[in-house]
């Protein structure tokens, strides 16, 4: 079975973070999402991937390599446009051949993993299996309409949705669907839509079906998202102090420190991640907090936020939460209010007052 990743896209949701970067690369936890599908993908089985690229096609080469530190091996597609996920799929088809494969959005996180999935998959019985999710705006998403366990009829963005469980970015095809999306028109957003291809599976005759995911998903396409991706994976993460703590410093619950890491007259209340070569000084760092890899944390409380590496914050004493902020920036203090909420783009500079 091969994997087939989408790490194309424009990111507009995710702006100004991918002015400069991929989405796909926007870091939780300290790790790039992109990294937990390919990680999600090996783990399954499936080491022979491929990763639809298209703008930002040289930072994602440069990211994940060939794949080698993952387990895989790794054979890049450049999508010239964002056509539609079922133009990801044609332009596919060279890589895929007639073999089953798993495609997943490359700006996905789950927590459990696919493994139940692809395993019920690879049974045989089913030419395409899609994984539902509820959600809390299903008007944004494709619904299907399910019957004694298979899938008779989806919709992509329904006005009146019938029910919450929407389709979220994880499908299972079978060869059958490279007839599907040789039949797809362009909707009229100018896409090639994979829920019409489905639906074209469906027509057809062929066995669609459908599973509950039941635990964590998050697009990580939008702020709040990434902030509560940012919570429930370090939630998840072991405990692991490999930096330094000095005497007058306190590190509380569940934290990460990697190598190079110093702490001196801190807190670091889990959970929290503090990234290789970071030096936390005179600071509250957490909880639900990641700091990235070479930054320079100075009088500073950091609270339910992301900070991407080689930043220098300095906020004399004042409070962020609820913040993103983006690789190499600087924060440094002027004068008052009690706390800051921040998005941040990559080597921005922000004053405070």
């Amino acid at each position: 079975m091969k994997g087939l990743v989408l790490s194309g896209g424009k990111g507009t949701r995710l702006r100004p973070f991918t002015y400069t970067g991929a989405k796909q690369l926007v870091p939780i936890a300290n790790k790039p999402v992109l990294f937990y599908v390919l990680e999600d993908l090996v783990e399954a089985g499936i080491t022979d991937i491929g990763v639809v690229v298209g703008d930002t096609h040289e930072q994602i080469r440069a990211a994940v390599g060939d794949g080698s530190r993952f387990g895989a091996q790794i054979t890049y597609i450049q999508q010239d446009q964002p056509l539609g996920l079922a133009h990801a799929v044609r332009i596919a088809r060279d890589f895929l051949q007639d073999d089953p494969f798993v495609m997943f959005l490359g700006d996905n996180l789950i927590r459990d993993g696919i493994v139940p999935y692809v395993d019920e998959f690879l049974q045989g019985g089913m030419n395409s299996l899609i994984i539902l999710k509820e959600v809390d705006n299903p008007r944004d998403f494709g619904i299907p309409e399910i019957r004694n366990g298979r899938v008779v009829k989806l919709v992509e963005k329904p006005k009146e949705p019938w029910t919450n469980l929407a389709v979220i970015g994880i499908y299972l095809f079978d060869r059958h669907i490279h007839e599907a999306v040789a039949a797809v028109q362009p909707s009229f957003r100018g896409e090639m839509e994979i829920t019409d291809a489905i639906q074209y599976l469906i027509d057809h005759q062929y066995q669609v079906e459908a599973r509950q995911l039941e635990g964590h998903w998050t697009d990580t396409g939008k702020m709040d998202d990434m902030l509560s991706a940012n919570r429930w994976v370090l939630e998840l993460m072991p405990h692991r102090i490999e930096g330094m703590v000095d005497e007058t410093s306190v590190v509380k619950g569940n934290v990460v420190l990697e190598s190079g890491v110093t702490v001196i007259n801190s807190v670091v209340h889990g959970p929290a991640i503090i990234g290789k070569g970071t030096r936390i000084e005179h600071s509250t760092i957490g909880p639900f907090t990641s700091i990235d890899a070479a930054c320079v944390i100075r009088n500073s409380i950091i609270q339910h936020s992301i900070v991407m590496e080689e930043c220098r914050i300095d906020t004399g004493g004042k409070r962020i939460e609820q913040s993103i902020i983006g690789r190499s920036v600087e924060v440094s203090p002027t004068a008052i209010p009690p706390a800051y909420q921040l998005v941040l783009g990559d080597h921005s500079r922000a004053g405070i007052p």
